[in-house]
């Protein structure tokens, strides 16, 4: 078996992660999903194996120097990667702040790109989203809206749900309807 290089990543949600989780299974916008129990490790193990087969099946020589290792990125890229968005103890870490100034002016962050995976073909997406928001009781940080659409964007997508996702998770975490 071999493994893939690990991260730190906490054993429980953070509560931003949880609430928006919550607030998107409330709405019916989670992404179709089945908890099949699977680790990271054990996830990385089974893609492993089965890309082997794909690879095997298409006639390519495992044994060659350059495709040995492809069934392991393959794997790594999945769960890692393209992917890591599934996992919400992957959500970005989000400090919310009370906004005691009473800024009440629109925060607009443009030109975030993003590339996610289309769910009916596992085809590459690219994109750009723009965002804009007016503040109600609580801010975040601007770099943390682009840390958001790029979570989402990593997991399989339609861009109807995509966006609908980063609506509903920046209004839960802000408190606002004016996202």
């Amino acid at each position: 078996m071999t493994n893939y290089p690990t991260r730190n990543v906490p054993t429980a949600l953070s509560p931003e992660a949880e609430l928006v989780r919550n607030a998107l299974l409330e709405h019916g916008l989670e992404t179709p999903m089945l908890d099949n129990g699977l680790s990271s490790q054990e996830k990385y193990d089974k893609i492993k194996t089965l890309m082997g087969e794909v690879v095997s099946t298409l006639g390519l020589d495992l044994n060659d120097d350059s495709l040995t290792e492809t069934p392991h990125r393959i794997a790594k890229m999945y769960v890692h990667e393209i992917f890591s968005g599934l996992d919400y103890q992957q959500f970005p870490r989000i400090a919310l702040i009370e906004n005691k100034m009473g800024a009440r002016e629109m925060v607009k962050v443009w030109d975030i790109d993003l590339t996610s995976t289309c769910e009916h073909h596992f085809v590459t997406i690219d994109g750009r989203a723009k965002v804009a928001y007016i503040p109600s009781d609580k801010i975040i940080g601007l770099s943390k809206i682009n840390r958001i659409v790029r979570f989402f964007g990593q997991r399989p997508q339609v861009q109807e749900r995509l966006t609908r996702q980063i609506l509903i998770a920046l209004q839960t975490l802000l408190g606002t309807e004016n996202v």
